[in-house]
Protein backbone atom coordinates (compact mmCIF):
# COMPACT_ATOMS: atom_id res chain seq x y z
CA UNK A 1 0.00 0.00 0.00
CA UNK A 2 2.78 2.17 0.79
CA UNK A 3 3.72 2.30 -3.17
CA UNK A 4 0.64 2.55 -4.11
CA UNK A 5 0.38 5.74 -1.83
CA UNK A 6 3.46 7.24 -2.84
CA UNK A 7 2.27 7.01 -7.03
CA UNK A 8 -0.77 8.95 -5.81
CA UNK A 9 0.98 11.61 -4.17
CA UNK A 10 3.40 11.92 -7.32
CA UNK A 11 0.56 11.55 -9.56
CA UNK A 12 -1.32 14.85 -7.39
CA UNK A 13 2.21 16.46 -7.34
CA UNK A 14 2.15 16.68 -10.89
CA UNK A 15 -0.76 17.48 -11.22
CA UNK A 16 -0.58 20.56 -8.98
CA UNK A 17 2.81 21.84 -10.17
CA UNK A 18 2.08 21.51 -14.05
CA UNK A 19 -1.18 22.52 -14.81
CA UNK A 20 -1.40 26.17 -13.02
CA UNK A 21 1.31 27.37 -14.80
CA UNK A 22 -0.33 26.24 -17.84
CA UNK A 23 -3.74 27.73 -17.30
CA UNK A 24 -2.12 31.09 -16.99
CA UNK A 25 -0.56 30.78 -20.10
CA UNK A 26 -3.60 29.79 -21.75
CA UNK A 27 -5.15 32.57 -19.83
CA UNK A 28 -2.46 35.22 -21.43
CA UNK A 29 -3.30 33.54 -24.93
CA UNK A 30 -4.31 35.71 -27.93
CA UNK A 31 -7.06 32.70 -28.59
CA UNK A 32 -8.64 32.96 -24.99
CA UNK A 33 -10.67 35.76 -26.06
CA UNK A 34 -12.25 37.12 -29.03
CA UNK A 35 -12.01 40.81 -30.08
CA UNK A 36 -15.14 41.75 -27.92
CA UNK A 37 -13.18 40.27 -24.93
CA UNK A 38 -15.55 37.42 -24.41
CA UNK A 39 -14.32 33.70 -23.27
CA UNK A 40 -13.71 31.62 -26.34
CA UNK A 41 -13.96 27.84 -26.69
CA UNK A 42 -10.38 27.44 -26.48
CA UNK A 43 -10.65 29.14 -23.31
CA UNK A 44 -13.48 26.95 -22.11
CA UNK A 45 -11.97 23.41 -22.90
CA UNK A 46 -8.62 24.48 -21.22
CA UNK A 47 -10.60 25.65 -17.95
CA UNK A 48 -12.27 22.47 -18.03
CA UNK A 49 -8.89 20.56 -18.54
CA UNK A 50 -7.89 21.91 -15.94
CA UNK A 51 -10.64 21.49 -13.45
CA UNK A 52 -10.62 18.29 -14.26
CA UNK A 53 -7.06 17.91 -13.31
CA UNK A 54 -7.46 19.38 -10.05
CA UNK A 55 -10.26 16.95 -8.96
CA UNK A 56 -8.03 14.38 -10.18
CA UNK A 57 -5.18 15.73 -7.99
CA UNK A 58 -7.22 16.27 -4.92
CA UNK A 59 -8.92 12.17 -5.63
CA UNK A 60 -5.24 11.28 -5.70
CA UNK A 61 -4.29 13.40 -2.99
CA UNK A 62 -7.48 11.39 -0.88
CA UNK A 63 -6.72 7.37 -2.22
CA UNK A 64 -3.79 8.16 -1.18
CA UNK A 65 -4.18 9.17 2.17
CA UNK A 66 -6.43 6.13 2.57
CA UNK A 67 -3.92 3.50 1.65
CA UNK A 68 -1.57 4.68 4.47
CA UNK A 69 -4.61 4.31 6.54
CA UNK A 70 -5.53 1.33 5.62
CA UNK A 71 -8.83 2.18 4.67
CA UNK A 72 -8.53 1.54 1.34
Amino acid sequence: MVMLSVLLFVNAAFHTLTWPTFFRRVVADPRARDDAGRVTRFFTVHLALFIAAMVIALASVLAGIAALTGQL
